[in-house]
Formats: C-alpha cells, structure tokens, sequence
C-alpha cells in the first residue's frame, strides 16, 4: 500500500493519508472545502465549497497517478439535500465520465461544511 500526499491539496485533519493506492486502484479519503493555500474553508456557499472540493480532489488524483477520467466510485455527503441540484451542477463538470456514485445526507461534517467526497479512481 503506498501513501499519496501532495501539498497542493490540504493536510489531512486526522490521523489518515489523502488517499492510498493499493491494488492499482486509488482510494481517497473525503475532501471538504478547505482551501490548501490558506489551510482553512473560504467559501460559504455550495457550489463554492464543491468547487475546492473538486479541485482539491483533482490534484490528490493526480499526485496518485489518476484524474477525474480514471473515477470509477463516488461517495458524497451533503449537509442538505436541499443543495442536491446545486451540488451536482459543479460536481458534473468535473466528473463528465459519470461514475457510479451514492450522495447521502448526514447530520454534521468536519469543520460545518456543506459537502465532502471521496472517490475510488484507477491507476494509470
């Protein structure tokens, strides 16, 4: 099992890598919305937060030698379903592959944010 850390994207809150790659596949830990370049969450909206989600995403996926097209897992959990369609308008642009993919409510996230991911992606 090999550890995945990049600085690009936020140090992880706990005790637990960004992501790990065993078996030719990547497996994330869930990103919230905190921004790396100042270590803490900016946006106070949903399309902000899943934006820096994405992005924090996307720079774990590739530092594991992976990307969005390499996606083949989801796992999403809003704070409120009622920012479904908000959330799932950003998260579309980034994940245009559609992978499988769950999205539960939950009644609180790290640092009361909105939203967290964390995906399953192949190796290249």
């Amino acid at each position: 099992m090999e550890k995945i850390y990049t600085s690009s994207a936020p140090e992880a809150i706990g005790p637990y890598s960004q992501a790990v790659v065993s078996g030719g596949l990547i497996y994330t830990s869930g990103q919230i919305a905190i921004d790396p370049a100042v270590g803490e969450v900016t946006a106070t909206d949903i399309e902000g937060q899943t934006e820096q989600i994405m992005k924090n995403l996307g720079e774990i996926l590739k530092a594991a030698g992976g990307s969005y097209d390499t996606v083949i897992k989801t796992t999403c959990f809003l704070a409120d379903m009622g920012d479904f369609a908000k959330f799932n308008e950003v998260y579309a642009r980034y994940l245009t592959g559609k992978p499988a993919r769950s999205c539960v409510a939950v009644k609180t996230l790290p640092k009361n944010v909105l939203a967290e991911v964390e995906v399953i992606a192949e190796k290249l």
